[in-house]
């Protein structure tokens, strides 16, 4: 086939969608099918790459992260793209990506789809904080509702995702079809290096990991405040957060306040080609308390590098998570969490136990295996007439 995504966001902007993108777009090339990539263009650390068309864009007030691609740039490619042959239109984002991806299906007389990936009712009130919460979350289901009958059907990355959906009313039919992980990069041997050295941490420190953006709704807070509880039974032990966003300062001015900044550690973005993968392996634990994932890649890729996960399991987290295989389950409780972190520093045993398992978790979830379920949701709407019933398969 040959396939068409829009979305307001890919790399150098590092998040869950770039992520699910980057997967799906390289499984499905392997297996034969041909994808084009149309996102914004960003002034700094942007790499070309066969099969993405950049757009002109500007930037996002109050988001210095993001960009807006300029809807009429993206609809003067109609012409080109109708010479292209493509058979669908796949929108990954609600924005300008989405109303973009409309007009062009209509243009180019084929269907369009959608990925739902972001649970927005839950992120609009860390940065819409003038306006009532209980507004704005009536404002992002209706939004969604209006915008999923726009489209042929959607694909949901969890059940817990679908579930949401329903409960908005959306009817439009739907899949079930979480992104995959390559796991060749997270079993394989990495590059010779001393992560610890590199970023300043003691050799004896026992390491908590959290990768993902900096943002309000990872509730890393929560992992700080956990910290003091952990450091009671194991004072050796720091915290390591890696990733950019608009909490860094707030979490900052939180460690100092709690008297514990000399064991948190801001890293930053990490690379996802080695210094990632350094860091998971170096860490004896991975942790992680979000409320509002869809998904959780992250927690995919702790478990394929033999990283033990403790985290709480909700949404999305709770179908990549499973008590035992590879990680402990938590409450969102400081000292529930914190017993488990202590109890999993304590027992070399348990953690080896623990990556072993969890290893073998991942390759249930090979990124090659998600991309079939994709292409045959393709297959069943590219060029036909949408069923009426909503798969949660």
């Amino acid at each position: 086939m040959k396939l068409l995504m829009l979305s307001d966001v890919y790399f150098p902007r590092v998040n869950g969608v770039s992520t699910s993108i980057d997967s799906f777009r390289g499984a499905l090339e392997r297996q034969g099918h041909r994808v084009t990539l149309i996102c914004p263009d960003y002034p700094v650390g942007q790499v070309d790459e066969p099969g993405v068309r950049r757009i002109a864009s500007r930037g996002v007030p109050g988001d210095p992260e993001d960009r807006l691609m300029r809807y009429r740039r993206v609809l003067a490619l109609a012409e080109s793209l109708a010479l292209e042959g493509f058979d669908l239109i796949h929108v990954h984002t609600p924005f300008v990506a989405h109303y973009a991806g409309l007009a062009l299906g209509r243009r180019l007389g084929i269907p369009v789809v959608a990925s739902y990936h972001t649970l927005f009712e839950e992120y609009l009130h860390h940065y819409v904080r003038w306006l009532p919460r209980a507004w704005l979350r009536f404002a992002a289901r209706r939004l969604s509702v209006r915008q999923c009958r726009q489209l042929r059907a959607l694909v949901a990355p969890s059940r817990a995702m679908a579930g949401a959906l329903a409960d908005y009313g959306v009817t439009t039919p739907l899949a079930v079809i979480p992104t995959g992980l390559a796991l060749e990069p997270f079993t394989q041997a990495g590059p010779p290096g001393d992560f610890r050295a590199r970023h300043g941490l003691p050799q004896r420190a026992r390491l908590l990991l959290f990768v993902g953006r900096t943002a309000h709704e990872k509730n890393i807070d929560f992992l700080i405040a956990m910290l003091p509880r952990v450091l009671a039974t194991h004072p050796e032990t720091h915290l390591v957060i890696t990733g950019e966003g608009p909490a860094r300062e707030s979490l900052a001015r939180q460690a100092e306040a709690l008297g514990v900044a000399r064991a948190v550690h801001f890293l930053g973005y990490l690379g996802r080609h080695g210094p990632l993968q350094a860091a998971y392996r170096a860490a004896d634990a991975f942790v992680f308390a979000s409320r509002t994932e869809t998904q959780g890649l992250v927690l995919l890729e702790a478990l394929a590098l033999g990283t033990p996960v403790v985290s709480t399991a909700v949404m999305g987290t709770r179908e990549v998570l499973v008590e035992g295989e590879g990680c402990l389950i938590a409450e969102e409780d400081l000292e529930d969490f914190a017993a488990k972190v202590n109890r999993l520093l304590a027992d070399p045993r348990l953690a080896g136990e623990l990556s072993r398992r969890g290893q073998a978790q991942a390759r249930h979830w090979h990124e090659d295996a998600k991309a079939a379920e994709l292409a045959a949701f393709y297959r069943r709407y590219a060029g036909g007439s949408a069923r009426t019933e909503t798969s949660l398969s």
